[in-house]
């Protein structure tokens, strides 16, 4: 009787994860001799767990990666890529973040660029930080509909309070002098405050001239190179057109 008036209010205070694990505990014959002390222990742990596992899927969610599946443990290092593992595996420890520093991916259509920047995105989701992807076209157009329907200044402020955005695909086509703007907007508000990751088919060395090469593109490159770390894909054959071939085989799986 007890126990049953001890499970509803576990219940009523939504302590699911607790209440699933007592009742599965109590019916172990292996945790018949724990004390009272470790049950608890132990229940508290399945708790804090069940949590932790639904904010992650939140996080996961928000984040609305292209790439659901991506994930630093499945990163191909092969040496035609020219990507440092080692590298890939400090970033992995999220330093980066809390130092509110960016990652600049650039490289080749198809090299695995917003793979590589999903995974780090999931990385950072597993680490208890809040991502969004956006893939860069995308990001115009929302922030097109966002000034007609008067949302603009807050839809600038989910951006900038996101701890982690990545930019997918910067360069697709020539910007114009307000999506510039709408830009520097952008990388102003997070500067020192959130991180980035942008990939690009332009090498880094042609994000001025695309910026529009004066005042405009001065102030944008200022606030993204500085102190970013850079990965450069070398010309490799493509990874997406790989991974077309091996969907054919059940049970293959490669990176975008």
């Amino acid at each position: 009787m007890l126990l049953q008036q001890t499970s509803e209010k576990m219940s009523q205070m939504r302590l699911h994860g607790m209440l699933r694990s007592l009742k599965e505990r109590l019916d172990r014959p292996d945790h018949q001799d724990l004390s009272v002390s470790d049950l608890f222990s132990l229940v508290v742990d399945d708790e804090w767990n069940a949590r932790e596992s639904r904010r992650l899927t939140s996080r996961l969610r928000t984040a609305q990666f292209k790439e659901k599946n991506a994930c630093i443990e499945d990163v191909d290092y092969r040496a035609t890529r020219g990507l440092k593992k080692s590298l890939v595996l400090e970033l992995a420890k999220n330093q980066w973040i809390e130092k509110k520093q960016n990652i600049l991916i650039t490289g080749p259509s198809g090299a695995g660029k917003s793979y590589l920047a999903q995974a780090l995105g999931h990385q950072a989701c597993r680490d208890g930080h809040t991502v969004m992807y956006l893939r860069f076209p995308k990001l115009l157009i929302a922030l097109t509909h966002a000034k007609a329907d008067g949302s603009y200044s807050e839809y600038l402020g989910k951006l900038a309070k996101t701890k982690v955005l990545i930019l997918d695909d910067l360069g697709l086509s020539p910007l114009e002098e307000p999506e510039q703007r709408d830009l520097l907007e952008i990388v102003e508000d997070r500067y020192a405050v959130g991180s980035t990751i942008i990939t690009s088919q332009l090498p880094v060395a042609a994000w001025h001239p695309f910026f529009g090469g004066e005042r405009l593109a001065d102030a944008i490159c200022d606030r993204v190179l500085h102190n970013a770390f850079r990965i450069e894909f070398s010309g490799v054959d493509s990874i997406r057109k790989e991974r077309a071939q091996l969907d054919l085989t059940p049970g293959n799986k490669s990176e975008n």
